[in-house]
């Protein structure tokens, strides 16, 4: 009879631990920003029908890195636990501490287990309170330990990345507009460039206070995103300086950019006298 390898409990603990970070380093990160009116959250998210970020209850919103099963199940599992709590008692008895804790003990059940393998998830969970000083924001990891975060936090991707440009960067007690720029401008921060990441990638919600609804959660569209970052991105063909060198134009000095090229010909009020691709004299339309 075969006797099964000894391993000792740090070095168990460590490789399960290995296995989870690994798993969560490999998504894209989300970033948690607290403001004057509420807290943020911002991804980089191109799924429109898989979200990283979900409402709980009334003022408490879940946020969630790594595999989208596992957080999704915890999801669901938090909104039935304050759906039932609410429900046997009052909708102000659903806390996102209460919330945090049983996520706590879940993950870290699971993690210390030997039979499974453990949640490779990180996860955000937010509650608003009727002024600044009452919002709580709580960062769970992996192995169930709770993190009470002040003023901002990112996990998952390259999150040490991420949270370096939001520690020199963030201002308390912002606006909407300022922690939204701050939010998408440190995920597209990189160690060599910093990228503009496009609206419809983004997927960004927020809790805020000054809505008239118990309900709190806000996502906010690809329209408003454009509304409130403004321009972020390089000239376009609209603005003037990217006019002035698009191919195809007359200069100001009324010569064409390429002599050489035909397609310079159809440019200005003066119609061709033949068509540059084929060679042959322009038809007139039917009458």
């Amino acid at each position: 009879m075969s006797m099964p390898f000894y391993v000792s409990p740090e070095q168990l603990m460590k490789d399960r631990a290995d296995f989870a970070r690994k798993g969560i380093g490999r998504g894209r990160s989300v970033v948690a920003v607290q403001y004057a009116d509420g807290v943020l959250f911002a991804s980089e998210n191109p799924s429109q029908a898989l979200h990283k970020v979900s409402e709980i209850y009334d003022r408490i919103a879940f946020a969630a890195v790594g595999r989208y099963n596992e957080f999704e199940n915890l999801r669901i599992a938090g909104v039935r636990l304050a759906d039932m709590r609410g429900y046997a008692y009052d909708r102000r008895d659903v806390t996102g501490r209460a919330l945090a804790n049983a996520y706590a003990q879940t993950l870290g059940t699971i993690f210390s287990s030997g039979g499974e393998k453990p949640y490779e998830v990180e996860l955000f969970v937010a509650e608003i309170g009727d002024t600044a000083a009452g919002d709580q924001l709580y960062r769970l990891t992996y192995d169930g330990q709770v993190a009470d975060e002040h003023g901002y936090a990112v996990m998952g991707g390259a999150a040490d990345v991420v949270g370096g440009y939001l520690k020199e960067h963030y201002v308390e007690a912002g606006s909407l507009a300022d922690a939204l720029r701050l939010a998408v401008a440190s995920l597209g921060h990189t160690a060599s460039e910093d990228r503009v990441i496009p609206t419809d990638d983004l997927e960004v919600a927020i809790l805020d206070r000054t809505r008239t609804q118990p309900r709190k959660f806000l996502r906010l569209r690809p329209a408003r995103l454009d509304e409130l970052l403004g321009d972020r991105g390089p000239a376009t063909a609209s603005d003037p300086a990217a006019e002035d060198s698009a191919p195809g134009t007359v200069p100001s000095d009324g010569s064409p950019d390429d002599p050489t090229d035909p397609t310079d010909q159809i440019s200005g009020d003066v119609p061709p006298l033949e068509d540059p691709i084929t060679g042959e004299p322009p038809v007139a339309p039917p009458a």
